[in-house]
């Protein structure tokens, strides 16, 4: 795909974000929902401009930047070349850079930022670290030497950013030591109006084949080992016929048992926001979250949730708002879940439906636009200018075509070679 030209000249003034991340799913995911809402946003409320560049991404104002396909990765892609990848960045002639993972596009985000004399944002949506520590058994010698090496990598990753930003003041905590002294937290949010207790629709579960009585626990997301699905499947078993397990999501490793029920992916906001306000509880034994917009969009609903008190999660259920559990043994879920039903839970649904509010994207994304603003006014005030312009290959045609002011040699950024 070439160089986005949707917009007329009457744009052409409006400051330009180009989002990059491989974590973009045709199945969801947090990151591809945050992206979307804010690309509209931007666009909509704003007046800005704002491209998403990501494996996989079609439609207005998205380019697919291309990808290997990850085993058991969901649905998710990696771009392996840094050199087309930074091109591909630069050829959209940004304002401001933003990167959603910190693998191979974060590097090429680097490069095209130093090219454009642009600021270069990074958004940790997931802590490598904690999750190399699993991939390595999760305990003993091998995990926690996994897990200093993620964290060396993250530091010297993060490094050349002109601001890093996280969704919860835990990942802040976790950035900081790992050496990211700058990490700010920047809340993700909810749409609402959408995800309301008006959504409740007794016919859908009627159409589900759930009686009144029956307890459905709802997770929705991404199907991954670090969710611990597994987990609240033998919770609910262990409750009895009357519980039921609904999982709607994607991925690798759905729960499995009796009493649950996996439905796909729902694109629809308007249909999932029926799915989680029609439930009674929602439940997330995920320990790596380091958010978790499922939780709040339940919260939102006014829908009781029990969730996993680690990371993210412990965050958007303190203070009575959900049932934060203590770890990930079956025992902890069942007590948890058999909790949701056994006492009035109307005043966590109050505090958990405030604290959604105060998360709507409405009050979080103009936050996010100051932080670009005062980025990009710091970037302008220090003088920053892009590198001499160069020919630029572009992303799929292999052509090149000179970038004004965009060009320059990619440089290296610490890892791999000048091309890599």
């Amino acid at each position: 795909m070439s160089p986005d030209s949707t917009f007329d000249a009457a744009d052409a003034a409006a400051p330009h974000v180009v989002d990059t991340t491989m974590f973009w799913s045709p199945t969801g995911g947090g990151v591809r929902r945050y992206l979307l809402t804010k690309n509209a946003w931007l666009r909509l409320e704003a007046g800005w401009r704002h491209t998403i560049l990501a494996p996989g991404a079609h439609g207005p104002s998205c380019a697919d930047s291309g990808g290997l396909s990850l085993p058991l990765g969901g649905g998710y892609r990696v771009p392996l070349e840094r050199r087309r990848a930074a091109a591909a960045i630069a050829a959209r002639r940004p304002d401001l850079i933003e990167v959603g993972d910190p693998y191979r596009l974060a590097w090429a985000a680097l490069d095209a930022g130093q090219r454009c004399g642009v600021p270069a944002v990074a958004f940790c949506h997931s802590n490598l670290a904690a999750m190399a520590s699993l991939w390595a058994g999760g305990e003993g010698p091998l995990a926690r030497t996994a897990h200093r090496a993620a964290a060396a990598y993250l530091a010297r990753v993060y490094r050349d950013f002109d601001l890093v930003l996280a969704p919860s003041r835990a990942m802040v905590r976790a950035l900081r030591a790992m050496g990211v002294e700058g990490a700010k937290h920047q809340p993700l949010g909810v749409d609402t109006h959408e995800f309301h207790p008006r959504r409740r629709d007794a016919a859908w579960r009627h159409g589900l084949g759930v009686g009144p009585n029956r307890r459905v626990l709802l997770y929705a997301g991404r199907f991954a080992p670090e969710k611990h699905l597994r987990v609240l499947a033998e919770a609910v078993e262990r409750l009895g016929p009357r519980y039921l397990l609904l999982a709607v999501g994607q991925g690798p490793t759905p729960p499995r048992g009796a009493q649950v029920r996996v439905l796909p992916f729902e694109h629809g906001t308007r249909s999932l926001a029926r799915i989680v306000a029609s439930v009674d509880g929602f439940v997330h034994a995920g320990d790596q979250e380091t958010f978790g917009l499922g939780v709040l969009e339940a919260m939102a609903c006014g829908i009781p949730v029990a969730a996993r008190g680690a990371g993210g999660l412990s965050e958007l259920v303190a203070d009575g708002a959900g049932l934060a559990v203590r770890s990930n043994r079956v025992e902890d879920w069942t007590e948890a879940i058999a909790a949701l039903f056994s006492s009035d839970r109307a005043p966590a649904v109050r505090l958990a439906r405030e604290r959604a509010e105060a998360h709507d994207w409405s009050v979080v994304l103009p936050l996010l636009r100051r932080r670009y603003e005062q980025l990009m006014n710091a970037h302008a005030a220090a003088g920053a200018q892009p590198e001499e312009t160069q020919p630029c290959v572009l992303w799929h045609s292999g052509q090149t075509a000179t970038l004004a002011p965009p060009g320059g040699a990619i440089s290296s950024f610490g890892t791999g070679t000048k091309d890599s």
